[in-house]
């Protein structure tokens, strides 16, 4: 790395309040991306975490109603 770029790096991080791990950690994921790119992506995670959980939920519904079935009343 270039002593210049480590340096604006980490002064504009300091100044924004961030780390510069962070800024390293968002240029790796967003660095390339144009704006829309970056909020389609960001859209797409949101929506993926949403799924996830509803997964998860029915899952769990499922497990409570196999269990309640084995059980012999």
């Amino acid at each position: 790395m270039r002593p210049r770029l480590a340096w604006r790096s980490r002064t504009c991080a300091a100044g924004l309040a961030f780390s510069e791990a962070s800024y390293y950690l968002w240029r790796s994921k967003f660095g390339g991306m144009s704006v829309p790119e970056a909020k389609r992506l960001k859209e797409l995670e949101a929506e993926n975490t949403r799924l996830k959980k509803l997964l998860a939920e029915q899952m769990f519904e499922n497990d409570v109603i196999k269990d309640a079935l084995r059980k012999k009343w």
